[in-house]
């Protein structure tokens, strides 16, 4: 009965206050929850934290940060406690020494090279980045999007910190910088030519190999009977391209949420985790012509889009880029962050074993059974000596648990 009302006009539906209220509780469950998608999904904030220390050390100087500075930066960083303990926990990300009376901390051997390969990999990818900066102008209403604007999904993208200053004026036959209003976080980057060739979507491009018409992949159990029944109705009119300009579409109508669709599709697809802030992706609702009511239209399509709020941050993903909780395509820039990931887990281990048998040779000083000790020990071998902060590591351990968290150890969504 919900989904009738949705597909009333706009004006009726918005402008309904027992609706609207009505829309707000829908979009927190009206989703099925997919266990493996939800899996793909999770974050911890440990590791978001340390590939933020890894950035904030090599900004300083000499790339080298005293131990009291940063600890001033964990406020900042959501975390209590002291940081010369946090820095411990990780042996194999970063390192400490003494630097006069004081602690001063860098990033080991293993972190630099893997930061290397991070900026050797940005750098072989140049091109790709200036290809899907070029495929978000062509989308957008006016060709141009703002720069601040840009920076909130940079990451989500795989942009690199210093694209304005190193990249963009590179190719001045494909990007100019420009700021029509003069107001201050009004620069923008606008599209100087159009490339034909860049102007065929995921769908699109994957029709061509098929030989057959673009049209959208629905990914729901065939149980879903009526919502697949909705999304063979939608997907039996024609594909409408991205890259199309909308202005001859009317507002509301089926010919223009086709295109919105597709949009969001292709969005999703240049992502490097196929997802992104809900949002976030509302920022552009001028630059891209998105609904006001963006999550609904997502809702709409639950075989397109997977909408989740967990940790009450609204995310959505594209399904067709997920084979159960593993991403079927990884960049080269998730291989490294991969590799990032399990460096931390083999440091936390580490520092995890390391205390364990500190505490066992306690417990024999003081003369307590040591077989019950071990076995209690190993019941929590997994887990985090930072309980108290609410992070569940002891699952992190088994290799399949381990591998479904990597993939979104660095998702930006979590600011």
């Amino acid at each position: 009965m919900f989904l009738r009302t949705i597909n009333m006009s706009n004006s009726r539906f918005y402008g309904t206050p027992s609706l609207q209220c009505l829309v707000r509780n829908f979009s927190l469950w009206s989703m099925k929850k997919d266990p493996d998608l939800e899996s793909a999904l999770s974050r911890n904030h440990r590791w978001i934290v340390n590939n933020q220390i890894k950035n904030i050390i090599l900004r300083y100087p000499k790339q080298e940060i005293p131990v009291k500075v940063l600890q001033k930066k964990f406020k900042n960083l959501d975390l209590q406690g002291k940081a010369l303990n946090w820095i411990k926990k990780y042996p194999c990300c970063f390192e400490l020494h003494l630097h006069g009376d004081e602690y001063h901390c860098r990033l080991t051997k293993q972190m630099m090279h893997l930061v290397e390969e991070e900026e050797s990999v940005k750098d072989m990818q140049e091109t790709i980045f200036v290809r899907r900066l070029a495929k978000l102008l062509m989308m957008s209403a006016n060709k141009r999007l703002n720069v601040v604007k840009i920076n909130e999904l940079k990451r989500n993208f795989g942009f690199p910190d210093d694209y304005l200053i190193r990249i963009i004026p590179k190719y001045p036959d494909m990007f100019r910088i420009v700021n029509y209003s003069g107001r201050r976080n009004a620069m923008e980057i606008e599209l100087v030519s159009w490339n034909p060739d860049l102007a065929i979507s995921t769908v699109e491009a994957s029709a061509q190999k098929q030989g057959t018409h673009p049209s959208f992949t629905c990914l729901l159990p065939s149980t879903w009977v009526k919502s697949w029944e909705r999304f063979n109705e939608f997907n039996s009119s024609p594909y409408i391209s991205p890259y199309m300009d909308p202005k001859d579409l009317v507002e509301g109508s089926k010919e223009m949420e086709k295109k919105t669709v597709g949009l969001l599709h292709e969005l999703l697809s240049l992502t490097l985790w196929k997802k992104a802030s809900i949002v976030k992706l509302s920022h552009f609702r001028r630059e891209f012509v998105l609904p006001d009511k963006l999550n609904i239209l997502l809702l709409k399509h639950p075989g397109i889009f997977y909408v989740s709020n967990k940790y009450q941050i609204y995310t959505v993903l594209l399904r067709e880029g997920y084979n159960g909780s593993e991403l079927i395509y990884k960049d080269p820039l998730v291989l490294v962050k991969d590799k990032f990931g399990e460096l931390m887990q083999e440091g936390l281990h580490e520092y995890n074993q390391r205390h364990r048998l500190m505490n066992l040779e306690k417990k024999r000083k003081n003369g307590l059974p040591l077989a019950r000790v071990d076995k209690r020990k190993d019941r929590r071998a997994g887990i985090s000596d930072s309980e108290n902060q609410g992070d569940k590591l002891g699952a992190l351990h088994d290799p399949e648990e381990r591998k479904r968290f990597y993939k979104v150890l660095f998702d930006d969504d979590a600011s």
